[in-house]
């Protein structure tokens, strides 16, 4: 299993909404480094649900549930999506300030290039994640 985390502006695609729908598409993705990460997940990957813009704080976790297949928002080959379902969310969001004040998570893509959209991480920073919320 791998472990992911991906990034949405409140604005365009919240937690909210995402709990409310249950799945989603993860699609719209015009990056070449997180289309590639989007091409390396796998069923069963879990995945944490950051809200990104001025909210920056990981919301909840994820699943992949459908793996890469062309984006259906354009007929460019390039681009891909999948799937996600929702799992749950956190004891309590996890701000982008409590990770970069975790000297564990220094190296995670999420503080070295805060531009990427769709990131690995490993399952241990996934679960410092995870119990900085108390979950």
């Amino acid at each position: 299993m791998n472990y992911w985390l991906v990034k949405s502006e409140p604005e365009a695609y919240s937690w909210q909404e995402f709990e409310q729908k249950k799945e989603e598409v993860w699609d719209g993705v015009r990056n070449y480094q997180a289309r590639n990460n989007l091409n390396a997940m796998k069923t069963g990957d879990l995945v944490l649900f950051y809200h990104s813009g001025g909210e920056r704080q990981v919301m909840g976790i994820a699943e992949v549930i459908k793996e890469s297949y062309q984006d259906p928002t354009t007929e460019d080959e390039r681009w891909t999506s999948v799937n996600l379902k929702l799992v749950e969310g956190l004891g309590r969001p996890v701000s982008l300030k409590e990770i970069k004040g975790d000297h564990r998570l220094q190296n995670i893509a999420l503080v070295r290039q805060s531009r990427l959209s769709v990131m690995p991480l490993l399952k241990e920073e996934f679960d410092i994640i995870l119990s900085l919320s108390g979950s």
